[in-house]
């Protein structure tokens, strides 16, 4: 740990292990967190146990930091954010009980082996001990450490699938995103649980949930791909397979997104809109309206993907026609940029490439010099004549028809003569 955890979490980690002493609790760092550190991948996302009330020691937790708590009382978990902006989650240790395959678990106070021993595979049954007199050791009670050195996604019994479908994406995610491969008894498990339409069962807001990890990962193609592998592609909709025509439109979605993280014009803030929208050019018009109608995904974003499924098209063949720079920028300008992302992975037209490309780049700085104030300085009376003028120079800007000062003047003054 010394090595690879930043010193501020370190100091964390061990400071929360001192305030366990004080309460006479014990606490653990378990989850993703620990897997990582072992193989020596960057994850600062902290979730603790502990063998106790997991929400008092929470708030306790919260108070000697000054951070601020949510609780989650059903799961006896909570959330703490710091004030300079980590966010890590407390829970109970505790076990987990399922009434009917897919149904959200009962949860009991319990031990850490316990809480370890209801994970979903063996590579996130780690722990580390944080309490002062045992701080930083491994906790393996079922050979998690041994599976990360053999690269493998192993599940703990044999109905994990059962009573948890969402493993199933989590395993095939784990899977692509570590280089791992499924253990040979796990895929089987899965292969079973999906064939006995397990899977489903998930409600749409799980569903969803799981679809959106699933796009939100750092490859999504690789895992879209590995979907369809376990026939899984068709829980978002009937009709939506994997074929030679999803697997193009996906890869140019990704060069196009590595396009626009070349532009160093900021991080793209839902690059899964984009793979989403490829997912829904898969499906005829009304699938597509019936499959947003049904799953839970964020509203703006769903917007996106069905205005892109609907209208699309027919935008590009407007952007084909577009000759002057303002006729692109008035066809462009209102769309989100995940959109623009799209339309440049789907068309295969270089002069639309290039259009798309100076919309992103170039036409959204351009603004024209003359402001409302200078149109006064220049005698004009105030009133919707301003906004005529100014959304006319910046036409004039666009399309290189003035390049200074006095060429919007003149041209301002040409045009208040014509009044």
């Amino acid at each position: 740990m010394k090595d690879r955890v930043p010193l501020p979490v370190r100091s964390l980690l061990r400071e929360t292990g001192q305030l366990a002493d004080r309460r006479r609790v014990r606490v653990y760092a378990t989850g993703g967190f620990v897997r990582d550190l072992l193989i020596g991948i960057p994850n600062l996302d902290l979730d603790l146990a502990v063998e106790g009330n997991g929400i008092r020691f929470a708030k306790a937790l919260a108070q000697r930091y000054q951070a601020r708590v949510t609780t989650h009382d059903r799961f006896g978990t909570a959330t703490v954010t710091l004030a300079d902006g980590p966010t890590f989650d407390v829970a109970t240790a505790r076990t987990e009980s399922y009434d009917s395959p897919a149904a959200l678990p009962t949860v009991r106070r319990s031990s850490i082996e316990e809480d370890l021993r209801r994970r979903d595979f063996t590579i996130n049954t780690l722990a580390i001990r944080l309490n002062t007199p045992h701080f930083g050791e491994l906790v393996d009670h079922h050979g998690g450490r041994r599976d990360l050195k053999d690269k493998a996604i192993r599940v703990l019994h044999g109905l994990s699938f059962i009573d948890d479908p969402t493993r199933v994406f989590r395993a095939i995610r784990l899977e692509q995103r570590l280089g791992f491969q499924l253990d040979r008894n796990t895929a089987v498990l899965m292969k079973e649980a999906v064939n006995m339409k397990i899977c489903h069962r998930l409600s749409p807001s799980r569903l969803s949930a799981e679809f959106l990890h699933v796009l939100s990962e750092r490859e999504p193609v690789k895992t879209l791909a590995r979907l369809a592998d376990f026939n899984l592609l068709p829980l978002i909709h009937p009709q939506l397979k994997w074929s030679p025509g999803l697997a193009r439109l996906l890869n140019a979605v990704e060069k196009a997104i590595q396009w626009h993280a070349g532009l160093s014009l900021g991080p793209l803030a839902s690059p899964w809109v984009v793979y989403g929208m490829a997912c829904m050019e898969a499906l005829p018009q009304p699938a597509v309206q019936e499959t947003l109608a049904r799953l839970t995904l964020p509203g703006r974003q769903t917007q996106s993907m069905l205005w892109v499924a609907q209208e699309g098209a027919r935008l590009l063949r407007t952007l084909n026609r577009t000759v002057k720079p303002s006729e692109t920028f008035r066809a462009l300008c209102t769309l989100p940029e995940e959109t623009l992302i799209f339309l440049m992975a789907t068309t295969r037209s270089k002069q639309t490439k290039q259009k798309i490309t100076d919309m992103v780049t170039t036409y959204r700085k351009v603004k024209p010099v003359l402001t409302g104030h200078d149109l006064q300085t220049m005698g004009l009376e105030p009133g919707p004549l301003y906004n005529r003028l100014l959304k006319r120079l910046f036409d004039a800007r666009l399309n290189g028809e003035v390049e200074t000062k006095a060429d919007e003047c003149r041209l301002v003054n040409r045009l208040a003569k014509r009044r």
